[in-house]
């Protein structure tokens, strides 16, 4: 008898641990989601803003890229100032910057403020997606990092699902405003989850100076801004200005360089780049979510325009895609932890570049269930990449180093969603007439299908990128993704 309290004692405190564990995993999962829905609620917006603001679709765009571009500039500083000054707490502040910024861009009086407030979302979404990241390796053990990057992965589909779904049912039911202000609601059990789960921070371990790279940031923000001008600024085509604008983007880029290079505290490690498994997989990741971002932004015009669906069932439409990698998020990162992030790598860009060609071609011989079968081969692909890719920079990489690392994969992801929003929103809106402001439904269907075949096209870049990069890591003695 008297060995019976030490086998039942310890049940309880496994099952605390457990708890405790979910707790800080759904914490970091939903700090992704939020990050993810800020950036999806408002596209099923976009033709509301255009009329609500008198503006157009090259205006409404910046809606999408404010958003965007002010992650992409931030993402790799907060991921630093997480390894100094500590994640918990950076990531509490995050979250509620993201919440206050929710509240402004509701009650926003024009659109001058509405984007001031989505870049205020942005710079909180940041730091939501680089320390949710970073901080797997501090909650996640033994050989489960492929499931937990999945998991990850799963909360950003369900962000980006219930964003046009949600923001369907809203922009009926009570305007554009209540898009941007459901965030708050989030955001505020965000702060609640963090605090309760994760544990404290540990603050000093980091041999650089605790001083951010603000000229680093400036210049990343320069360049980025440019970039994104240069693709839509004017009235369709390029002109004078789009090509100002791309040399200045050149020029900040280079700046950039050299600053990263003399700087005590880098916001980007160049010597990660001389490694070209690592460079290939983040160029692959620049070029994946670019994809991804074009769905989102052409999506409420085709099917609205050329296939006639009202605003609701275009919300119901969208979610077909997130949804879907919602329920394979989990999956493709046990197949990531079964079959090796490398093989599960290439599997996924394979099925994305199908995937890509059949929204090309399928909505225009069989309408929506064509667009809905393409995204159902596209997405599932997309996740599994998206779990590979991530397992694979992330492996071994230092404690004191999750942070950069962390969002160094999210700049490339930024760059991406610019990429896509900006340079492949303007082939669609040139192509299908939107720049001009006509945008027929024949000619709206001839921009989509120009666009996914370029995106196809980019898709099967991206995989011979890796396998190129693969090959001179493997020739060079390297063979890792992570420096």
């Amino acid at each position: 008898m008297s060995h019976r309290p030490s086998v039942t004692a310890p049940a309880p405190i496994h099952a605390s641990e457990k708890f405790a564990e979910r707790g800080t995993l759904a914490s970091l999962g939903l700090a992704t989601a939020l990050s993810a829905l800020g950036a999806s609620i408002a596209n099923v917006a976009l033709p509301d803003l255009a009329d609500a603001f008198g503006a157009p679709f090259r205006a409404v765009q910046w809606i999408v890229i404010a958003y965007s571009l002010a992650t992409t500039v931030f993402v790799v500083g907060a991921g630093w100032l997480g390894d100094a000054f500590g994640r918990r707490r950076l990531l509490v502040a995050g979250i509620a910057l993201f919440t206050l910024a929710s509240a402004l861009s509701g009650l926003a009086p024009s659109l001058s403020w509405l984007l001031a407030g989505r870049a205020l979302q942005g710079m909180g979404a940041a730091v939501m997606m680089a320390l949710a990241m970073a901080m797997v390796g501090d909650v996640v053990t033994g050989g489960k990092t492929g499931s937990a990057m999945g998991f990850l992965g799963t909360m950003s589909a369900i962000g980006t699902s219930l964003g046009p779904s949600l923001g369907g049912l809203l922009l009926v039911a009570t305007g554009w405003r209540s898009i941007f202000l459901v965030g708050v609601p989030f955001g505020l059990v965000g702060v609640f989850l963090v605090l309760r789960f994760l544990p404290a921070d540990r603050v000093g371990t980091r041999p650089e100076p605790a001083r951010p790279d603000l000229a680093g940031t400036g210049l990343l923000a320069g360049a980025l801004s440019a970039y994104a001008l240069a693709a839509t600024a004017g009235e369709g085509g390029f002109g004078l200005s789009n090509a100002l604008l791309a040399f200045a983007a050149l020029i900040g880029a280079g700046l950039f360089v050299l600053q990263e290079r003399r700087s005590p505290a880098p916001l980007v490690r160049l010597d990660a780049f001389a490694d070209p498994e690592f460079s290939s997989a983040l160029a692959a990741n620049v070029i994946v979510f670019s994809v991804i971002v074009t769905t989102l932004v052409a999506a409420p015009f085709y099917l609205s325009i050329s296939l006639g669906l009202s605003v609701g069932l275009v919300g119901a439409v969208m979610t077909v895609g997130p949804v879907t990698s919602a329920v394979t998020g989990v999956p493709a990162g046990k197949v990531v932890d079964w079959l090796g992030a490398r093989r599960s790598v290439v599997l996924g860009l394979a099925q994305m570049a199908l995937g890509a060609l059949a929204l090309a071609l399928l909505p225009g011989w069989i309408g929506v269930a064509g667009y809905v079968a393409a995204l159902l081969v596209l997405t599932p692909g997309y996740q599994l990449f998206q779990a590979a890719n991530n397992t694979a920079v992330m492996a071994g990489v230092p404690a004191d180093r999750r942070g950069v690392m962390a969002g160094m994969l999210a700049l490339s992801r930024n760059l991406g969603l610019i990429t896509g929003a900006a340079v492949m929103g303007a082939l669609f809106a040139t192509v299908s007439g939107l720049s001009q402001g006509t945008g027929e439904p024949d000619a709206v269907a001839a921009g989509m299908r120009a666009t996914f075949l370029v995106a196809a096209a980019l898709i099967g870049f991206a995989l011979v990128l890796l396998i190129l990069g693969r090959t001179c890591g493997n020739s060079k003695g390297g063979g890792s993704a992570a420096p």
